[in-house]
């Protein structure tokens, strides 16, 4: 395979495009599978996919690529002709599609630089050319889409840039120019490539075609574009040099020369009507080239091509819209939510300037709340940006079911809902891991053999519900199961064996065994397969969610099924906190892990336990008390519990109450990272979780309510 930079613009194109494909090639399988049939539709959808691959690679030197997804396409000719043909193959065909998109998966992660390895193509192709003769009823190797060049058209001559003519190339002729284009000579595909020059071409012009015509829909042109060229006759309301300079600078192209129309009609187009102000649409088989060879005709069945075939009227042929649709990189995107970052902290600079004390100004101050509108304005375009739906990552999960029942002979179905709820672009890629763990988990423990289902009197095909929602400012994401259910003696038991057990057993809760499943090393299975027993992947599930500023609970019921819960943050750039005080230290908590302030007034509501450890008694409840002061080492002259403010913070299904000076006021931060050098203390276990810039120019430390509420627990 040839080797591109992965940094190109061109590479990363080709990678989220094939990778679009490739997804929406998944669902159509798994939903026909299912359904037991491919639809004309779906066969058509399917076969313009692979066609659009093929061309991509091809374009890009990958034949490896080009060939698999050539042979998919090939049986993919056959069922757009004869759909009764599926019968045939219906057996084998599903695998074989899968592992011929896991194929070129693979290819795709190699190029990116993944841990994949190159694999042989061979192997795969072949079984996919048996299966193209079964249904022929031949033992020959898969038809060509189209009949070979040899044997369908015959090349037309070599015609030069310099064939004799009155005409001057420089000249249009009633606003049309026409140009014959040359392909380097190791390009191969040039019927690929003189698509992909059409394509590039449409936007700016208002008629265009080409000889040959639609070359994208047959192979065999390759070799007559190869030996004479491509041939294109357009008409365009910018200047002919820029047009020019657009073709000539298009991927593999040697040269690109005007020509006359002379020369253009001894290629076998068609000539310019003189008697019409405009050029009358081009026949398929004009006069004047009636005595030479025509040129190939498309396959039949083929995709429309994108050049329009004859050249039209500007009134009727109208300049094509361009696509209003961009694809971006991720760092510039990241970049951006910087930029916005450091605009919300310097507008709380200005605004808090201690310049501006004791001054009355009403312009400034005006001027002030109409920054602070077009920030937050500006603010909600940039995170609406990096907002992206989650059934991207949900439809993933499909194909997950799809092979593990395969393998575990097991019947399970995946029903998902709000799939079009958005989330931050980061925060969406890293739950891909948590939920294939989570699915493989369901999978694997909960659901039962549809032997084992139909004696519980259960309906045999299992039940994986994948769910999102937005409330209250966080996303909610359920996943849950119609399976066995946890088994809390089997927990304890494991856990004990183990030596996971803090303190007697009579005293954990069952969500606290429910818990046991999250850590490292834990897994129930006695034996190791592929898919789990190995204790690793829930554990990798919790972390990866409060990696993100999430949290995770289990709620179980025997023989009923299991149901986990994710919420996670819309965001993690910006948040909204507020400011307290502790001594002279000012710390940042998130808005949303507070529960209530409240200042204490009577003695009855501080409780002394008998290990030392302090309590405080809210609305007939109990909840532990954090000094924040004594945490953190900090002078401070409010130290008696009367004078201060406690905080109630909550976080999943935890709370505890922490004590402070003051409250300052809600404010609007920016989340800094703590510097790499400080990683080594684990500040983040005491509490913190990143800072942030004050208005005075101050650092403000932010604080994590699950690492406090964790801090409790020691």
């Amino acid at each position: 395979m040839s080797t591109i930079d992965p940094n190109m613009e061109l590479m990363a194109g080709f990678i989220e495009e094939n990778t679009l494909l490739l997804d929406t090639l998944d669902e159509i399988m798994i939903e026909s599978e299912k359904s037991k049939n491919i639809s004309e539709k779906n066969i058509s959808e399917i076969f313009r996919i692979m066609h659009t691959i093929k061309g991509n690679s091809g374009m890009m030197g990958f034949e490896t690529l080009a060939n698999m997804a050539h042979a998919v396409e090939d049986v993919f000719f056959i069922f757009r002709e004869d759909p009764s043909k599926l019968s045939i193959v219906q057996d084998s065909i599903f695998d074989l599609l899968f592992q011929a998109s896991d194929f070129i998966k693979n290819e795709m992660d190699v190029l990116q630089g993944g841990s994949a390895e190159h694999q042989d193509p061979q192997p795969l192709i072949r079984q996919i050319e048996e299966q193209v003769a079964r249904m022929n009823g031949t033992a020959a190797s898969a038809p060509a889409a189209a009949p070979a060049a040899s044997a369908s058209t015959p090349a037309a001559a070599p015609v030069a840039s310099g064939v004799d003519s009155q005409a001057d190339p420089t000249h249009s002729v009633d606003g049309y120019y026409h140009v014959q284009v040359f392909f380097e000579e190791e390009s191969r595909m040039e019927n690929l490539r003189a698509f992909m020059l059409l394509s590039q071409l449409k936007d700016w012009c208002d008629a265009l075609e080409s000889i040959p015509n639609a070359p994208e829909t047959d192979s065999s042109l390759s070799a007559q574009i190869s030996s004479n060229g491509f041939f294109i006759r357009f008409k365009s309301s910018a200047s002919v040099e820029d047009v020019m300079e657009v073709i000539r600078n298009t991927v593999e192209v040697k040269t690109a020369e005007l020509i006359n129309e002379a020369a253009y009609v001894a290629a076998g187009g068609a000539p310019l009507p003189k008697s019409e102000p405009e050029p009358a649409p081009v026949q398929e088989a004009p006069p004047a080239a009636q005595a030479r060879p025509e040129p190939a005709a498309p396959a039949p069945a083929a995709p429309a091509p994108v050049s329009s075939a004859p050249a039209a009227p500007a009134a009727a042929a109208p300049k094509a819209v361009k696509q209003n649709l961009i694809s971006v990189n991720q760092i510039k995107l990241d970049h951006l939510m910087d930029l916005m970052g450091e605009i919300v902290t310097a507008e709380s600079i200005v605004a808090s300037n201690p310049d501006l004390k004791g001054l009355t100004l009403d312009n400034f101050n005006k001027s002030m709340r109409e920054l602070r509108k077009l920030t937050d304005e500006l603010q909600d375009v940039v995170m609406s940006i990096r907002m992206v739906p989650l059934s991207g990552t949900f439809q993933k999960m499909n194909r997950i079911i799809r092979d593990m029942c395969k393998k575990l002979d097991k019947d399970v179905e995946l029903e998902t809902f709000g799939g079009d709820t958005e989330v931050d672009k980061t925060i969406n890629d890293s739950l891909a891991d948590p939920f294939m763990h989570m699915i493989r988990n369901s999978v694997d423990h909960a659901i039962e053999t549809p032997e084992e289902r139909q004696a519980l009197g259960k309906p045999v095909t299992g039940k994986v519900t994948l769910s999102a929602q937005n409330i209250g400012g966080e996303i909610v994401i359920t996943i849950a199961d119609d399976g066995c259910g946890l088994d809390t003696s089997k927990l304890m038991a494991k856990a004990k064996s183990q030596g996971l057990l803090t303190k007697p057993e009579s005293e954990y809760t069952e969500k606290e065994i429910f818990n046991f499943i999250m850590m490292a090393g834990f897994s129930t299975n006695t034996q190791v397969t592929e898919f789990s027993g190995r204790g690793v992947g829930m554990d990798v599930v919790r972390k990866n969610i409060e990696k993100v500023g999430g949290t995770i609970t289990i709620d179980s019921k025997k023989n009923v099924g299991t149901t986990f819960t994710i919420k996670i943050p819309l965001t993690l750039a910006i948040i909204d906190g507020m400011e307290i005080s502790v001594g002279k230290t000012i710390f940042t908590l998130p808005i949303n892990s507070i529960e209530r302030s409240i200042k204490i007034t009577s003695e009855d509501q501080l409780i002394h336990n008998t290990d030392g450890t302090e309590m405080i008694m809210l609305y007939g409840q109990c909840y532990p008390l954090i000094r924040l002061h004594e945490l953190y080492g900090i002078d401070t002259p409010v130290t008696d519990i009367y004078d201060g403010i406690v905080i109630l913070i909550e976080y999943g299904e935890k709370e505890c109450c922490i004590f402070a000076d003051e409250l300052i006021g809600e404010q609007q931060v920016v989340v800094k990272p703590f510097p790499q050098f400080l990683s080594k203390y684990d500040i983040k276990g005491y509490g913190l979780s990143g800072c942030t810039i004050l208005g005075d120019g101050n650092i403000s430390l932010i604080m994590d309510a699950n690492s406090l509420l964790h801090l409790n627990e020691r």
